[in-house]
């Protein structure tokens, strides 16, 4: 059987399976345009006009999908070229596309798209996309100009008058950075009790790495509303949050109907690990019938694997430390109480050119 990513289609046949409306496009041909080579960007750039807006909303997100499914496969390239697009809803798929870009360059032109972009679908899609490079930049990735300029940009937005998706979307990639206004930002949005702002506060509270916002984010649990017990749950995870355990525990044992709150509960509870994880998970899998859930549990066991390996490593540096701190204040009691010992101790990423 032949590898889908093996390339065997001519452009030509990707041009005539563009423009049939006849037939659908060929799944298979999608891994084409997976690091398309600059020749075939070219073509693809001039014949991509006449294809028509349902098609080509549809290729993104085909690519999207597939993207987040298989991380070898990259279409950055593709995307880039659609920033351009006529189309609102093809810009914001190509930006969210580019999800696993580095690139500066990249970030560069978010910015501009958040600044400039008539549509607001399309400025909030710029501002998820720049989360990364938040992300990035507070790592000292990136260089520190860049990372000012975008700090800034997202924060005057988040303050401004823009529409109120635009302003959440700029909080919540803010949320990777350890600025001092920042729980400010987030404080207001949670004290908001509006739906919408409440699950962009609790994004940015998970994002945040503060354990500050634990009890909030617990308080969040019995919101009547799934779309804030699900960032809830999510921010949970992402703060590795031992007392959400119990309650994760329950929601998964009772059940619920909300597929995206069990699988986040799943996800969350391999993030926080502890007593009992393990057991309920593979648990869970041997009662999943589907093959998708069987695949996201058994990547959950991994994560947990990681999980359980850190805080082991972090067991070890604690003992460690303690270890050496033992070790001092022995050698202070002996140096003490022992008139022979000595005075003197010795403390000692490149994508094409625009």
């Amino acid at each position: 059987m032949d590898s889908p990513y093996e390339k065997s289609f001519t452009f030509e046949e990707i041009k005539n399976s563009l423009l049939d409306k006849s037939a659908p496009f060929p799944s298979q041909m999608l891994y084409f345009f997976s690091d398309i080579t600059r020749e075939d960007l070219r073509s693809l750039e001039k014949v991509w006009p006449k294809v028509w807006t349902e098609r080509r909303r549809g290729l993104l997100e085909d690519m999207e999908n597939l993207a987040e499914a298989d991380t070898i496969l990259f279409f950055d390239h593709v995307a880039a070229m659609c920033l351009k697009d006529e189309d609102p809803l093809a810009r914001a798929t190509a930006i969210r596309l580019l999800w696993q870009s580095e690139d500066e360059k990249m970030a560069h032109k978010l910015l501009d798209i958040l600044e400039k972009d008539p549509e607001s679908i399309v400025r909030a899609a710029a501002a998820t996309g720049l989360g990364i490079f938040v992300y990035q930049g507070e790592m000292e990735e990136i260089c520190e100009t860049t990372f000012q300029t975008i700090l800034d940009a997202l924060i005057k937005v988040h303050l401004g008058n823009d529409d109120r998706l635009v302003r959440r979307r700029a909080l919540e990639s803010l949320g990777y950075v350890s600025h001092p206004d920042l729980p400010g930002y987030i404080q207001q949005a949670y004290d908001t009790n509006d739906e919408e702002w409440l699950q962009s506060a609790l994004c940015a509270m998970g994002r945040s790495y503060d354990q500050r916002w634990a009890k909030a984010v617990l308080r969040m649990f019995d919101h009547p509303d799934n779309l804030v017990r699900y960032e809830a749950i999510r921010a949970a995870g992402e703060l590795e949050l031992s007392a959400a355990r119990d309650p994760l525990f329950d929601l998964i044992e009772e059940g619920t109907d909300d597929e995206d709150l069990y699988f986040a509960a799943i996800w969350a509870l391999s993030k926080i690990g502890g007593q009992g994880v393990r057991k309920l998970i593979e648990s869970s899998i041997d009662e999943a019938e589907d093959d998708s859930e069987v695949q996201f549990l058994e990547e959950a066991l991994e994560n947990l694997d990681f999980t359980e390996q850190t805080n082991m490593f972090d067991l070890l540096v604690i003992d460690e430390d303690d270890l050496e701190d033992d070790e001092d204040d022995d050698d202070w009691f002996d140096k003490d109480d022992d008139d022979d010992l000595d005075d003197d101790y010795d403390d000692e990423y490149d994508g094409y050119e625009d």
